[in-house]
């Protein structure tokens, strides 16, 4: 079972370290661990209740009406929240009950129907980010294991794979050259072989590293590479570099590129932004940024 420190928790569930010891003190919302020298931490239980009661106090439960409910229901009501009411909602409930007994043959099936019937780009928005979503949730409550993520996500990254092998070698006239990566000890990829697919598809080069990059291998290898942009992203809060190191190490090392940058650690982080770097908070801010530049070179022509 993993320990996590105040920060980490902090990082996780968006609540302030103040607020949680205040909350802590006054309502006895949760009683954190003591490590030998008194060094506080949480378990893997404590870090699924704060990000329950995080996910109820976003949606305007006051803290101390929370503080009396029991587990179980804290667990019913965001589980009630963050059901997913919208026009995909069956699609991503199919693809949740194949992964709950495992069934491979009928999740390869399932997804194989939802891209035919709606393309890549629209089933991995309106289905595939919600399901993500779901599976997150379903983890907080402590309904699935992360063995359910482990097997939904490899087969999602099957599929992507088979659709970028498609794109290779499509290249259109103004073609740029993007060099993708995940920094050292990030490891969650299928937004960057998503964005693999995005580029490929829209006829630039792509140079893909993958997974869990030292900065110092990606410096020697490319040091007197000029790529037209360089993207990352991160969702995990124990990257072995801090979110303003990683930026200016890029932007220090690639002036001349565009340092494009998206992921939840990006999203809620307040360092600086250098000047050519370009936060991409969504999915389809991606895609737009990505059409986009098509578009403008064709008006310059």
């Amino acid at each position: 079972m993993a320990n996590f420190s105040i920060k980490d928790v902090e990082t996780f569930t968006g609540i302030k370290s103040h607020t949680l010891r205040v909350w802590e003190q006054r309502y006895g919302i949760i009683k954190p661990k003591r490590s030998e020298t008194n060094i506080r931490y949480y378990d893997d239980d404590d870090l699924k209740l704060l990000l329950s009661i995080s996910v109820l106090n976003e949606h305007n439960f006051k803290i101390s009406e929370i503080a009396e409910m029991t587990s179980s229901e804290i667990n019913e009501a965001v589980l009630k929240l963050t059901s997913n009411e919208g026009e995909f909602n069956n699609q991503v409930k199919s693809l949740i009950s194949a992964m709950m007994s495992f069934d491979e043959l009928d999740f390869h099936l399932k997804l194989n129907e939802y891209f035919a019937e709606y393309g890549l780009e629209e089933a991995y928005i309106q289905i595939i980010l919600p399901l993500l979503i779901e599976i997150g949730i379903l983890w907080q409550v402590g309904s699935i294991q992360p063995s359910h993520e482990h097997f939904v996500t490899n087969i999602i990254k099957q599929k992507l794979f088979s659709y970028i092998e498609g794109q290779i070698g499509n290249k259109v006239e103004c073609n740029k050259k993007f060099l993708l990566f995940l920094p050292e000890t990030e490891t969650h990829s299928l937004s960057l072989l998503f964005a693999n697919y995005i580029i490929r598809s829209r006829g630039h080069e792509v140079i893909f590293l993958g997974q869990d990059v030292p900065l110092e291998d990606l410096k020697n290898a490319f040091k007197n590479e000029e790529p037209d942009y360089i993207y990352t992203t991160s969702t995990v809060s124990h990257l072995k570099i801090s979110v303003e190191k990683l930026l200016q190490f890029l932007s220090e090392n690639w002036p001349n590129s565009k340092i494009l940058v998206s992921g939840y650690q990006f999203n809620i982080s307040n360092s600086v932004i250098p000047s050519n770097v370009k936060l991409l908070k969504t999915a389809n801010e991606f895609i737009s940024f990505i059409n986009g530049i098509s578009v403008e070179y064709v008006r310059n022509s």
